[in-house]
């Protein structure tokens, strides 16, 4: 996934979760965020950040920038991580279509179908192979790091646990359920639940491993102009 234009900029502070202002060149704009999450530790005021540009190509929209990637800094080293969380569900349709996310139970897909409905929940994806297997698949999006180790969420999320108990129901139904953790950045060993911040969630994904339904999680390769999945990380659930 890639965007059209980018600029640099520096992050100074966030008045509400839709909208930050940063630094380009001499002058401060507000941005749109493109994340309703808290991101504390990553929207610090003086963090380089990049920001969609759509100058020239508005539309309706009232900001003239977005903002999409955050360098971090750690002990580590600068991670850069991208905090769009519309991009998930773009890497991982580009995923799925050529082959980097492989389905467990399942062949060569034939159909690839976003924002189904089943029962109260509508998923991110519903897919079909070529032998006729049928699966609904979640998607989460996940920014929150610490010493190599990634975990979600990073706030509350009723939605989550609805959307983990309907895939239950989606397993009991007949048809294979997956949970896909995107991991926006690249240096991660492993992916737990938050259940500091939100233990109804942990509960709510280890029953539902219980029952059968798979739970991936990927890391990614990012920069500024966008991110692709990588590889395979490990789910660690006890």
């Amino acid at each position: 996934m890639r965007y059209n234009k980018i600029v640099e900029a520096t992050f100074l502070n966030r008045p509400n979760r839709f909208v930050a202002e940063c630094l380009i060149g001499d002058k401060i704009h507000k941005v749109h965020v493109k994340n309703t999450g808290r991101c504390k530790e990553l929207l610090t005021k003086g963090a380089k950040v990049y920001l969609e540009d759509f100058r020239g190509n508005m539309g309706t929209r009232k900001m003239e920038f977005s903002l999409v990637t955050v360098i971090k800094s750690t002990d580590r080293g600068n991670i850069t991580v991208n905090m769009d969380s519309q991009a998930p569900n773009k890497v991982v349709k580009e995923a799925l279509e050529d082959g980097t996310i492989k389905l467990k139970g399942m062949k060569d897909l034939s159909l690839i179908k976003g924002e189904k409905t089943f029962g109260n929940s509508r998923f991110d994806f519903y897919v079909e192979d070529i032998e006729g297997k049928s699966a609904y698949i979640e998607v989460k999006g996940v920014t929150l790091e610490n010493q190599g180790l990634a975990s979600f969420p990073d706030a509350p999320t009723e939605r989550g646990s609805k959307h983990l108990k309907e895939l239950i129901k989606v397993k009991e139904a007949g048809h294979l359920a997956f949970v896909i953790f995107v991991i926006q950045f690249e240096d991660v060993r492993s992916i737990s639940p938050n259940d500091e911040n939100d233990i109804e969630f942990g509960q709510a994904l280890r029953l539902a491993k219980s029952k059968g339904v798979e739970i991936l999680a990927y890391n990614s390769l990012v920069d500024f102009e966008g991110f692709i999945i990588k590889e395979p990380v490990k789910v660690l659930l006890d």
